[in-house]
C-alpha cells in the first residue's frame, strides 16, 4: 500500500457532507463586531420606519390637501416627502459604510485565520494535499463568501425590518386588503427553501470544479510543469483537460443562475396580479364606499414596496443556505488538527547557549495509513560539534530520521533530544533557530537574490549577506551578474543551476547561524567541479556545528565522525569509515 494512502479514503464530497456547519458558527464570525452590527440594525430600523411615512403622506395629499385645495398643508406634506427621501438616503450611505467595513474585517479575519492555521500544519498534510487545492480554498472559497459575509447580516436586517414594518402599515391602512396581499407568503417561502437546497448542491460542485481548475493551472503552468509538458508533448491533452473543466464550470454557473429564475418569474406575476385584485375588490358593489381613493393608492404603493424587501429576504435566505457549501470547505481547513504544535509547557533553551548534542532514543515512526514502520527502535547519540552521516538504500529511513530533528514530523515512539531536551518541548521558533536544514530540493522565491537570502534573517545587513555568500562559495558568481545581488532568481530559482541553488541555500542557512545542521547533500546529480564547490560550502557550513548528513555519495562522508547504515528503518551498522570497511558488512558493500 502506498505510504500516504488509507483504505476506503473518503472523497472530497463525502468529507464536505460530513463536515456540516451550523448557522450559529457562521454568526459567531460577527461576534467581535457586535456593537457595529447593532448600530447597523438600528440605522436600518430607523430608515425603514422613516421610509414608511411616505404612503401615509401620499394618502393625506390625495384625500385631504388636494380635494380641499389646502396649499399650506400640501406644501408641508410634499416637503415632508422630500425630507423622508433625504433622511433615508443619508441613513443608507452610513449603513452601507458601516456594514461593508464590518464585512471586510470579518473576511480579513477569516483569511488570516485560515492562512495562519495552514502554516501550522505539518509537512505531511501538504504531501497529502493536491497542489493548488490550498490556494483554491483561500482564494476561490473565501472569495465566494465575501458577498455573503459583507451584505448578509445587513440585508437580513434591512429586508426583515422593512417587510415587518410594511406589513404593519398595510394592516393599519386596511386589514382586509392586507390579508389578500400577504396570502402569497407561504408559497414564496416554500419555493425559496427548494431553490436554496438546489443552489447549495450546485455551489459545492462549483467550488470542487474550481479547485480542480486551480490544480491544473498550478501543475501545468509552473516552470516544472511547463518543462514536463513540452518534453512529453502533453500540451494539447492539458488544454483539453482545462477546457473540459472550464466547460463544466459554465454549465454549473448556468444551473446556479437559472435555479431561482422560475421562482422569481412566478412571484413577479403573483405580485403584479395582487394590485389588480385589489382594484377589482374595491370596485365591487359589496365593498363600495368602504375605503377612500387615497387609502387604496397608499395601500397599493405599500404592496409594491413589500415586494422588494420580501424577495430580498427570501433571496438572502437562498444565498446563506447555498453558501454553506463554501463555509463547510473553509471550516474544514480551520478544524484540521495541528500535528506539530507549540508545546503546552515549553522548555526555555537559549539558542545562543546550545551545545548541540543530539540523541535519538528508541525512535520509531510510522507514516499515516501504513502498517510498516519507517523507523523502528533507533538509538543514536551525536555528540556536540560532531558529524553523523546516514547512509543506506532508498527507503531505508534516512530522510525520515533526519526530519525528526527539525520537527518536520514527530516520532511515533521514543524521542529526539537536543542537549537533553525533547524537541517537542521546545518552542517552534527556538527550534528553528537551533536547527538549520538544507534539503535536496532548494526552494527559492520569485524575488532578488538579496531578498531570498534575507528571507532567513530579515534584519541581516548587506555586508552580512555578502559574507554568507562568500562562505558558501557563491559571492563571486553573484557579483559577476549584471544586477549583482539584485538579480531576480526566477520562478523557483530556475535561473540558477542546481549547484548554484544549493550554495544559495547554504548561504541562507549561514545567515541564521544554527547550532545543529541537517544536510541532505543532493550532490549526486552534479558534475564533479560543481560537486566540489558545493561540498566545500557544506564543509564551511558544518564547521563547529553538530551535523546530521544524509549521504548520497559515500565519498562525501569518509571524514564523518560517525557513519550509520540504516536498513528498513533499523540501525544495521555504525562506526567510522575505516572500521566499517573492515567489517565487510553493508557499508563495505555500498562502497564497493
Amino acid at each position: 500500500m502506498p505510504r500516504f494512502q488509507t483504505p476506503d479514503k473518503p472523497t472530497a464530497l463525502e468529507r464536505e457532507q460530513a463536515h456540516q456547519v451550523s448557522l450559529r458558527r457562521i454568526a459567531g464570525l460577527f461576534r467581535p463586531h457586535r456593537a457595529a452590527v447593532a448600530g447597523v440594525v438600528a440605522i436600518i430600523a430607523a430608515s425603514s420606519v422613516v421610509g414608511l411615512a411616505s404612503p401615509f403622506l401620499l394618502r393625506a395629499v390625495i384625500d385631504t390637501a388636494l380635494p380641499q385645495q389646502d396649499l399650506h398643508l400640501l406644501v408641508l406634506l410634499t416637503g415632508a416627502m422630500v425630507l423622508v427621501a433625504a433622511v433615508t438616503a443619508v441613513l443608507g450611505v452610513v449603513q452601507t459604510w458601516v456594514s461593508t467595513r464590518v464585512g471586510q474585517e470579518v473576511m480579513h479575519g477569516l483569511r488570516t485565520d485560515v492562512f495562519a492555521h495552514l502554516q501550522r500544519q505539518s509537512v505531511g498534510f501538504f504531501t497529502r494535499t493536491r497542489t493548488g487545492e490550498v490556494q483554491s480554498r483561500i482564494t476561490n472559497d473565501i472569495g465566494g463568501m465575501q458577498s455573503v459575509v459583507t451584505s448578509t447580516a445587513t440585508s437580513i436586517a434591512a429586508n426583515l425590518t422593512t417587510t415587518v414594518a410594511t406589513a404593519i402599515a398595510m394592516v393599519a391602512l386596511s386589514w382586509r386588503l392586507a390579508l389578500v396581499s400577504l396570502v402569497v407568503l407561504p408559497p414564496a417561502l416554500w419555493l425559496s427553501r427548494k431553490v436554496a437546497r438546489l443552489r447549495r448542491e450546485i455551489t459545492g460542485a462549483q467550488q470542487r470544479e474550481l479547485a480542480d481548475l486551480n490544480v491544473t493551472i498550478d501543475e501545468s503552468l509552473s516552470i516544472n510543469g511547463v518543462q514536463l509538458s513540452k518534453t512529453l508533448g502533453t500540451g494539447p491533452a492539458l488544454v483539453d483537460r482545462f477546457s473540459a473543466s472550464s466547460a463544466r464550470l459554465v454549465d454549473l454557473e448556468l444551473r446556479s443562475q437559472l435555479a431561482g429564475r422560475w421562482r422569481m418569474a412566478s412571484m413577479s406575476v403573483i405580485f403584479a396580479a395582487i394590485p389588480a385584485v385589489l382594484y377589482l375588490g374595491a370596485g365591487l358593489p359589496m365593498t363600495a364606499g368602504t375605503m377612500t381613493i387615497g387609502t387604496l393608492i397608499a395601500f397599493t404603493a405599500l404592496q409594491g414596496q413589500l415586494f422588494r424587501p420580501l424577495m430580498g429576504l427570501l433571496n438572502t435566505g437562498v444565498q446563506v443556505v447555498s453558501s454553506l457549501a463554501l463555509f463547510q470547505r473553509v471550516f474544514e481547513y480551520l478544524d484540521l488538527p495541528v500535528e506539530i504544535d507549540e508545546p503546552e509547557h515549553p522548555v526555555d533553551l537559549d539558542p545562543a547557549r546550545v551545545r548541540g548534542e543530539v540523541r535519538f532514543e528508541a525512535v520509531g515512526f510510522t507514516y499515516p495509513g501504513s502498517d510498516v514502520p519507517a523507523l523502528d527502535g533507533v538509538d543514536l547519540v551525536v555528540p556536540a560539534g560532531t558529524t553523523l552521516a546516514l547512509v543506506g538504500e532508498t527507503g531505508s529511513g534516512k530522510t525520515t530520521l533526519a526530519s525528526l530533528v527539525a520537527r518536520l514530523a514527530d516520532p511515533t515512539t521514543g524521542r529526539v533530544t537536543i542537549d537533553g531536551v525533547d524537541v517537542r518541548d521546545l518552542r517552534l521558533g527556538d527550534l528553528a533557530e537551533i536547527v538549520g536544514v538544507v534539503s535536496q530540493e532548494t526552494y527559492l522565491i520569485h524575488a532578488s537574490v538579496r531578498e531570498n537570502l534575507r528571507y532567513a534573517r530579515p534584519d541581516a545587513t548587506d555586508a552580512e549577506i555578502e559574507d554568507a555568500a562568500r562562505a558558501a562559495r557563491i559571492h563571486d558568481l553573484l557579483a559577476s551578474l549584471p544586477d549583482g545581488y539584485d538579480t531576480v532568481v526566477g520562478s523557483r530559482g530556475h535561473r540558477f543551476s542546481g549547484g548554484e541553488k544549493q550554495r544559495l541555500a547554504i548561504a541562507r542557512t549561514l545567515l541564521r547561524n544554527p547550532r545543529v545542521l541537517v544536510l541532505d547533500e543532493a550532490t549526486s546529480a552534479l558534475d564533479t567541479e560543481t560537486e566540489r564547490a558545493v561540498q566545500q560550502a557544506f564543509d564551511t557550513l558544518a564547521e563547529g556545528r553538530t551535523t546530521v548528513t544524509i549521504a548520497h555519495r559515500l565519498s562525501t562522508v569518509r571524514d564523518a565522525d560517525q557513519i550509520v547504515v540504516l536498513d528498513h528503518g533499523r540501525v544495521a551498522e555504525r562506526g567510522d569509515h575505516d572500521s566499517l570497511l573492515r567489517t565487510e558488512g553493508r557499508y563495505a558493500a555500498l562502497a564497493a
